[in-house]
């Protein structure tokens, strides 16, 4: 029996802006929710494993109750990844694959333009060259990632037929294709064999008419886990692909002891970026992904990481991946031309990869400046409605071409759906941000808890020939969508009229703050951070754990970073631990809150914080990020 539950504290202060702070004026105070886990198991797991009994808490709230998942949790190894033969549909695949290699057919890998489509295809093009070789055969393995303005998402009757013509007869898709029905009937029009590799959920109608489909979410999948990237999905038709053209047991070891960790630094980057849950086998993928980044044998990788200024000589975390790596990968997709991702990764010539990678490094710079500059055209747009009489509306739409402005620059398609989520972050309401082209509007959405965003489209979209879209998809909290410029002030009339006639459940907006166990800072030792490492790599699925600390005691005044961080030093009331750490400002202001409530060296605080390890070779160290703090009360300064 599970003995969990959730214990709640409500702080004063939060993740999010306090009135006055925040656009719209509302106060948001977080709730600090703490989780209390059943004595039972976590005694068992840190008698057994010899585990601080505050990671055995960790491992209960993640709803680890046994030793072996636990050690498996702890210690990920190759031998927990599942056998790729139990995906419906893949020995088909693998067939096919082989008798279009051994025969020397052009294949072609059709991707996508973000970080999983690309290493998708390189992955699959890697695996399936090497396989031809292991065949004693040449492969002719071609790609193409489309491009996301020209071409936008998804697979192309008109590049199907450009295949055929170039002489390819077998297309696989890879991080696409589930519901491309239109593509798949064009390659049975031409006489191409079509295989489908996705992860995304299949339609109602079920999927598309092709030779094999590769999905663990289809009906009928019997395959173990459900949470694979695009990339994972190529990788196990990769991996079942290797280990059927392995002669003996000595390629077989060598396949699994140094192919397959090679492909999963690759790997790990996109299961990282596309943010699956780092779970079940994600998590193995992840694990020992980021280990073998420690190890870039890639030039491209190599460059890469050294202009994202990640060191390999360090252990590499999630967030190095997610913050670092990844928005480079992806600026290409955004800003340019994503094949360019391919062409860097599968490149041998070190000064060909380095030329790659310092492009997508400067497109990225690139991006960063796009956004900013839209971003700043945004924030006075929101204070001029802000001073106006009617205030922010009830769901915010912007576009870069309105009425009022004719001025405005145009906001690079690219970004858009990154600028909605910022509306978000300053406005606390949902938010669809617009660009207009050669007369089409396109945009993305983002929403709120208890904002269904998908709901809200399809609602104000109307039926048949005079609805309002061109397409629309997504999900509650986020979507996309392209209509006619000319709609574009019909759409806002509409989301306002729905936005009033909906009431956002305010509880269910309000922030939580989640927190997985209380600690005393004196329970930090060297074995309590080692078994803390062991948890990773943290991502969606398996977030940072998040501690609390009651009655900790400024030992220092604060010092203020940057007019809005502060710098803070701690003393456990209790077992005299100390400890210094920062307040990061991403929302609220914390060093105006610290200066008008008066705190100062002596106060008694609670504290919410994550621990970071910070490597800088001359002040590092441990430390705490704190995401959320309250003083208790005034009385406990002058305490003992």
């Amino acid at each position: 029996m599970w003995m969990t539950g959730k214990i709640e504290t409500v702080g004063v202060l939060s993740c999010k802006e306090r009135q006055g702070q925040r656009l719209s004026g509302e106060d948001w105070s977080a709730r600090w929710v703490v989780a209390a886990q059943g004595g039972e198991y976590v005694e068992r797991l840190a008698r057994e494993l010899k585990l601080p009994r505050a990671i055995a808490e960790i491992l209960v709230c993640r709803r680890i109750g046994t030793v072996e998942q636990a050690r498996a949790f702890l210690f990920p190894a190759l031998s927990q990844l599942h056998d790729p033969m139990q995906m419906l549909g893949m020995e088909t695949a693998v067939t096919r694959l082989r008798t279009a290699l051994a025969a020397a057919e052009p294949v072609l890998i059709y991707g996508d333009y973000d970080v999983d489509g690309t290493v998708a295809t390189v992955l699959l093009k890697t695996a399936a060259e090497r396989a031809a070789a292991a065949m004693g055969v040449v492969a002719d393995v071609r790609y193409h990632i489309p491009h996301r303005i020209r071409e936008g998402y998804g697979m192309q009757e008109s590049r199907i037929a450009a295949a055929a013509e170039e002489g390819v007869r077998l297309v696989v898709s890879v991080d696409t294709g589930i519901r491309a029905f239109a593509a798949a009937e064009e390659c049975k029009r031409l006489g191409l064999d079509l295989i489908v590799t996705d992860h995304h959920l299949p339609e109602a109608d079920g999927v598309p008419e092709a030779l094999a489909v590769l999905n663990p979410n289809q009906v009928g999948d019997k395959y173990p886990y459900k949470e694979l990237c695009g990339a994972a999905v190529a990788f196990k038709l990769a991996q079942a692909l290797l280990e059927s053209t392995a002669r003996d047991e000595e390629e077989r070891t060598r396949l699994r002891e140094k192919t397959l960790p090679s492909f999963l630094k690759l790997l790990a980057i996109a299961t990282i970026a596309d943010a699956v849950p780092l779970t079940g086998e994600n998590h193995v993928i992840a694990a020992i992904g980021l280990r073998e980044l420690r190890k870039p044998s890639q030039p491209g990788l190599r460059a890469l990481m050294e202009l994202a200024a990640i060191d390999a000589s360090q252990p590499i975390s999630a967030t190095d991946v997610g913050f670092r790596l990844a928005p480079r990968i992806n600026a290409a997709g955004r800003m340019d031309i994503a094949s360019d991702v391919v062409d860097m990764f599968l490149a041998k010539d070190a000064e060909v990869a380095r030329t790659l990678a310092e492009k997508l490094h400067r497109l990225n710079d690139d991006r960063r400046a796009t956004e900013a500059e839209a971003l700043r055209e945004i924030e006075a747009r929101l204070e001029k409605m802000l001073a106006s009489s009617e205030g922010i509306p009830g769901i915010v739409v912007l576009d870069d071409a309105p009425e009022e402005d004719k001025q405005t620059s145009g906001w690079h398609r690219g970004v858009v759906g990154i600028l909605a989520s910022r509306v978000v972050d300053r406005t606390g309401k949902p938010a669809l941000v617009i660009t207009h082209e050669d007369g089409q509007a396109h945009g993305s959405g983002r929403s709120v808890p208890g904002f269904q965003l998908l709901d809200a489209l399809t609602a104000v979209h109307g039926e048949g020939d005079k609805g309002l879209f061109t397409r629309f998809g997504g999900h509650a909290h986020a979507v996309g969508f392209s209509l006619p410029s000319d709609h574009v002030a019909e759409l806002r009339s509409r989301m306002e009229l729905y936005a009033r006639s909906r009431t956002i459940d305010e509880e269910a907006a309000r922030e939580t703050v989640e927190c997985d166990a209380e600690l005393r800072l004196g329970e930090i030792t060297p074995e309590f951070l080692n078994a803390l490492e062991l948890l990773g790599p943290f991502g969606n699925g398996n977030p940072e754990p998040l501690w609390v600390s009651r009655g900790v005691r400024l030992t220092a005044a604060l010092r203020v970073v940057k007019n809005r961080h502060l710098r803070l030093s701690v003393e456990d009331a209790e077992d005299g631990a100390k400890f210094g750490g920062m307040v990061w400002s991403r929302r609220s202001n914390w060093a105006e809150r610290a200066q008008e409530d008066g705190w100062v060296q002596g106060d008694r605080m609670d504290l919410a914080y994550r621990l970071r390890h910070n490597r800088h070779p001359d002040f590092g160290g441990w430390e705490l990020e704190v995401l959320d703090l309250r003083r208790v009360g005034k009385e406990a300064r002058n305490e003992n």
